[in-house]
């Protein structure tokens, strides 16, 4: 057994015993790929793109709603009538700015996964957080470094 099983195994353990289905399917699907031997093939390609797919699954269970009929204009227009909801526009806008960051930093670092995913396991095992990706960690992190950077 080499060194990336035996760490992909753990991670799935560690997402066992956290309960946490999306670390243990990521790491099953991994396994999968190296075990049947197309590693070499697939793994570059999902590193380069697996991101911008993650996203436009994350925007289409986002629009689901729109396309159900569930949201539409009038529940647009009566949701921006409440100050909460100005409040949730705003941290979206602000989200997805800080993922922007998430995206370079993950492109121009990519060890950094390594410490994300292992804060996020910590999140969600020890302190019952959600796990929402290393996404948002990241562009959090880039955030923070760039400010350290300033000063």
């Amino acid at each position: 057994m080499n060194g990336p099983i035996l760490f992909l195994l753990i991670l799935f353990i560690i997402g066992w015993i956290a309960k946490n289905q999306s670390l243990m399917i990521a790491v099953a699907v991994l396994l999968i790929i190296k075990m049947i031997g197309l590693e070499e093939k697939w793994l570059p390609v999902i590193h380069e793109k697996g991101i911008q797919w993650g996203v436009t699954i994350i925007t289409i269970a986002v629009l689901a709603p729109i396309a159900t009929g569930e949201i539409g204009f009038k529940e647009l227009i009566a949701s921006l009538q409440s100050f909460s909801a100005w409040i949730a526009l705003l941290s979206g806008i602000f989200v997805a700015l800080v993922a922007k960051g998430g995206v370079t930093l993950l492109s121009t670092d990519p060890h950094m996964t390594a410490a994300l995913v292992f804060g996020t396991i910590i999140a969600v095992s020890l302190f019952h957080g959600v796990a929402v990706g290393p996404l948002i960690g990241a562009g959090i992190a880039y955030m923070v470094m760039k400010v350290v950077e300033y000063f």
